[in-house]
């Protein structure tokens, strides 16, 4: 994969690899070393070009003083699915801005489930919005991102 995208063309998966591939491989190679995802039982279970889902339990020691879910915790997860969303073309995207609603609390016990979706790729930028939910379907929070390229592949090229 090419990381130098000076034609502001945004960057295409690899030849001989499908981009549904190229989007788990991807997802393999960031899980891998991600700890703080892992550390607080973040599950990927969905990936595909521009989109990622990501699910996380609310677990007592995530509780703040109000008796609901520390923000930060909603945000980590939406930043997850986000990332992992940005990512999935397997060129390296660092979030360049992020903003969150929140739209109701969560609570000990709830199992929310993260959406990532591209809105928009250009250049070396993205825009991808997040639907952070219950599983009872939800809305927690509205999350959006805005990504930015850098000259570094998640994974390695495919054998010529």
């Amino acid at each position: 994969m090419s990381t130098d995208n000076r034609d502001g063309q945004a960057p295409q998966p690899e030849a001989g690899r499908s981009p549904a591939e190229t989007a788990r491989r991807s997802a393999a190679a960031m899980y891998a070393a991600d700890r703080a995802s892992q550390l607080l039982g973040i599950e990927i279970t969905d990936i595909a070009p521009g989109r990622a889902t990501a699910r996380m339990h609310v677990t007592d020691s995530m509780i703040n003083g109000h008796d609901v879910a520390h923000g930060g915790y909603v945000f980590l997860l939406a930043d997850t699915a986000f990332a992992f969303a940005c990512n999935s073309y397997g060129r390296v995207n660092l979030a360049a801005a992020a903003d969150i609603v929140f739209v109701a609390p969560a609570r000990i016990g709830d199992d929310l489930v993260a959406e990532a979706i591209e809105r928009v790729r250009f250049g070396r930028s993205g825009v991808y919005d997040v639907i952070v939910r219950r599983s009872t379907g939800d809305v927690v929070a509205e999350f959006r991102g805005q990504s930015r390229a850098v000259a570094a592949s998640l994974i390695e090229p495919e054998p010529s």
